[in-house]
This record gives structure tokens, C-alpha cells and sequence, in this order.
């Protein structure tokens, strides 16, 4: 099982989440690459780190909406979309291979994660230049979602994420953060989640209906209130399930 975190979210003299920390613990890191957080120092930071602490490196993309930290829905075109993803990507993969490091995954960001579930223009957009980039390349999203379903037409190999510290509805989708509970902090609680995950394949909604997911990785948010606490709960946990950790790309 893989266990990812969103990093590298810091911006010049503004920090976000503990990355030394959680570098450590996980397997692989959407790295922010500047539209929704981070700047060049940050993302150089962030793919040496993964580099030399053996950690794989996804682009984490996001709408262009550094003061949202990218949360905010954009009305974008097909071009404009296609334009900004493929610049992310250049950008992150052109800072990786300058540390000896590079980008083997695409995840969307908040916002644009949301949206790519159920927009079909915006996942088309997002896949295309996804494939205009490197037709290889495997894309990490939720179950159902016209992302994975556009990029698996595609042909790209397409990955299956689960949130072990979000809440979900009944029908897969997550909680809207806007909404109490949409959040979960309780770091027992969500290493007992992520084991459910990975042996079961299964996770309770907010109503307590239980839902069907078959992760391939395991994410926690790195921007968090006690993130690291959480996420070595979650390895420790996993680890005495006897589930291996490894990344997926």
C-alpha cells in the first residue's frame, strides 16, 4: 500500500505543514507546482528531499488561485485548463531532474480533484495534457471519477486514492470541507480507518453506511493541525497489519 501526502505547499516566508517531518513517514508526495502553493525554492526542496529519502515524486495540480490555496472552483476553458497543467508539469519535472529526481504521477488538487469527478470537459482537459506531456504517465484520483475514467480511455495506468483523514458520503465522494466533520483529526481513529482500507477495502461514510473502495494509496493532508502524528499513527498501524508500504508508481 501506498501512503501519499500533498507537500512542498509552502510560499516564500509563509510555511505550511511540517514537510521534513512527513518526507520521513510517507512513500510518495503530490508536490504543489506553484499555482495552488509552493514557489521554486519550495519545489527544488521538496524533489531533493523525495530524491535522497527515496520518496516518489507526483505533480500536485492545482487552478491557478494561490489565495484560495486553490479550493476555489474556476470556470476555466479547455485551453486555458489544458495550458496550466501542462505548464505545472513542465515546471515540476524540469525542477526534479535538476536534483536527479522526477515526476512519475499526476494528482489534481482540491478544487480541480473535485471538479475532474464529475465535470467531463474539465477531466478531458486535464488528461489531454496529461497525455500531450508523457502518454505514460499513471494519474491518482478517486474511484468513479470522469478522471480516472477519461485517462484509463486514454491508456494511461490510472491509480485509486482513499482519504484516511477526510470524511466520505455515501455515495464515495468526500465531504465538503465547508461542512462540520468534513475533516478528521482524531489520529487513532484514522490509523484504524487506514487499516480498514487496506485489508477490507472499506471505509464508513458520514451516515454510517459503509462504502466499497479498493485504495492503492492511502492519502493524509500534509497541511493538517498534527499531521505527522496522524500519518505516523497510520504507518505504525499498517505496518502492525502487516501491510507492506511501497508506492504505486
Amino acid at each position: 500500500m501506498d501512503l501519499n501526502a500533498d507537500l512542498g505547499e509552502s510560499f516564500g516566508s509563509w510555511t505550511m505543514g511540517n514537510d521534513p517531518a512527513m518526507f520521513q513517514i510517507v512513500t510518495s508526495a503530490n508536490v504543489a507546482c506553484g499555482f495552488h502553493a509552493g514557489d521554486p525554492i519550495t519545489m527544488l526542496d521538496s524533489c531533493r528531499a523525495a530524491f535522497e529519502l527515496d520518496v516518489t515524486v507526483g505533480a500536485h495540480v492545482g487552478y491557478r488561485d494561490l489565495a484560495g490555496f486553490g479550493r476555489r472552483a474556476i470556470d476555466l476553458s479547455f485551453d486555458e485548463l489544458f495550458g496550466d497543467v501542462l505548464y505545472q508539469l513542465g515546471a515540476l519535472d524540469g525542477v526534479a531532474h535538476a536534483v536527479g529526481a522526477s515526476v512519475d504521477y499526476v494528482k489534481p488538487h482540491g478544487a480541480l480533484y473535485n471538479r475532474t469527478f464529475h465535470d467531463v470537459e474539465q477531466a478531458s482537459a486535464v488528461v489531454a495534457a496529461i497525455q500531450a506531456y508523457d502518454p505514460g504517465l499513471p494519474i491518482l484520483g478517486l474511484p468513479g471519477s470522469q478522471l480516472l475514467e477519461q485517462a484509463r480511455e486514454a491508456g494511461h495506468p490510472v491509480f485509486i486514492e482513499a482519504f484516511v483523514d477526510r470524511a466520505y458520503q455515501p455515495d464515495g465522494t468526500l465531504v465538503p470541507r465547508s461542512q462540520e466533520g468534513a475533516v478528521l483529526h482524531d489520529a487513532g481513529m484514522i490509523a484504524e480507518r487506514a487499516v480498514r482500507l487496506a485489508t477490507k477495502g472499506e471505509v464508513v461514510a458520514i451516515d454510517g453506511s459503509i462504502v466499497s473502495v479498493r485504495p492503492d494509496s492511502l492519502c493524509i493532508h500534509g497541511d493538517t493541525p498534527g499531521a505527522v502524528e496522524m500519518a505516523v499513527a497510520v504507518r505504525d498501524a499498517l505496518q502492525r497489519a502487516g501491510v507492506e508500504l511501497e508506492s504505486f508508481a
